[in-house]
């Protein structure tokens, strides 16, 4: 795969983020960008590696749904690469279940087998699908390499990812899976490189987006995790609630009339920085607010961040590392700050100096338990899982 590119796709609920690859080299992506408001008023925009926007598209209100947004993608990934053949596909797909505990060839027996567990992700596995079959209907003799989020917590212990259901529930798939693993696979495979002996110490990883999650590693394994059987659980995130009483669940039903669809739509749209603040999901908006209801969505944000790390230090038995990453937790150091302030009884101790300039350390050189901002790339690691993958 010498002379061609390798292009990852990874596919959100109203976006897909592109990324174009040399197939031969672990160098960052030739070009990358995004099509948003997919079934809204779709728009794409892209930059090459220096940061040069080289397109940008709007379609107004056209229906374009997630194959017809693929296929732009496509056509103008044959501009940019002038006559450079894509020699491979690399995806993300947020479940795969128990069966896939790495990234796969993909094949019908493959598409069938991660169809089958669009119940568990209702709102992201359709969409992750959509790409692989039109490229597999339009170009069948292109590999495709699935890669999977929920993989990288596959090595959790046993009781880590179960809930206290009767056992044939539990038999049935409903555990605990944990998303982000490619995130997370990411820090740790880039802290190998650059702090060897931190990957290999006791580390929680604060993945602090829209969407949000914590993970504990030891010796680059996850070994626990704040997400569960979906992208629901955990952490307060942009419009999702996180971790609640189902109690709640029971009383919105029976008391309050809310059928399935309407929960739905409760807990992954209206909910979360959205719901509490009733301003805005985006943490960015939030802090420049002067609102009290944008402060108490922030303090709460904060709060339950603070005790799940808590919770996931105990876990581990101690804390040697904290790494913040993901669009608030690389460029928010507010709430880093916050962060690091209530973790303090874990011996971390932060350099305001280092915070505010976003260093890679932004702990002080005499802290207990470190602290790290870290960028976090997906596409590049599907990227390399692809090569991997194909050269096998």
């Amino acid at each position: 795969m010498s002379e061609g590119c390798i292009a990852v796709l990874n596919a959100g609920s109203s976006s897909i983020k592109f990324a174009l690859y040399d197939a031969a080299s672990e160098g960052p992506a030739l070009f990358h960008g995004q099509i948003e408001e997919i079934g809204l008023a779709p728009h794409l925009s892209a930059t090459d590696d220096k940061g040069t926007v080289v397109a940008e598209r709007k379609w107004g209100k056209a229906a374009l749904d997630h194959q017809a947004a693929t296929a732009e993608i496509l056509k103008l990934g044959q501009e940019l690469l002038r006559g450079r053949p894509v020699q491979a596909f690399g995806h993300r797909v947020v479940h795969g279940g128990t069966t896939f505990a790495a990234p796969v060839r993909v094949d019908a027996d493959v598409v069938a087998a991660l169809t089958a567990l669009v119940p568990l992700a209702p709102l992201h596995q359709p969409h992750n699908l959509a790409p692989i079959e039109y490229i597999a209907r339009t170009a069948p003799h292109l590999p495709q390499v699935a890669c999977f989020d929920t993989a990288f917590h596959r090595t959790q212990p046993a009781l880590a990812q179960e809930f206290a259901l009767p056992r044939e529930i539990t038999a049935s798939g409903v555990r605990r899976y944990g998303f982000h693993g490619l995130s997370y696979d990411f820090i740790v495979s880039r802290l190998s490189e650059t702090a060897p002996q931190l990957a290999r110490s006791r580390l929680i990883i604060a993945h602090l987006g829209n969407g949000a999650s914590l993970c504990a590693v030891h010796d680059g394994k996850s070994v626990a995790t704040t997400m569960g059987f979906t992208a629901l659980d955990g952490l307060v995130m942009g419009t999702r609630a996180g971790a609640l009483d189902p109690g709640v669940l029971l009383y919105l039903l029976q008391e309050r009339g809310l059928d399935a669809r309407a929960l739905e739509d409760l807990l992954y749209r209206k909910s979360g920085l959205l719901g509490v603040s009733g301003i805005s999901s985006d943490m960015r908006a939030l802090r420049q607010s002067t609102a009290p209801e944008a402060a108490e969505a922030i303090a709460l944000f904060v709060y339950r961040i603070v005790r799940e790390i808590g919770s996931l230090a105990a876990a581990l038995g101690g804390l040697d590392g904290v790494v913040f990453t993901a669009g608030i937790g690389e460029h928010d150091a507010a709430t880093r700050a916050e962060v690091v302030s209530g973790c303090r009884w874990l011996g971390v101790e932060l350099d305001a100096a280092r915070n505010r300039r976003g260093d890679g350390r932004i702990s002080t050189d005499g802290s207990t338990a470190s602290a790290w901002v870290v960028p976090t790339d997906e596409e590049r690691m599907i990227a390399r899982y692809t090569r991997e993958t194909l050269a096998r």
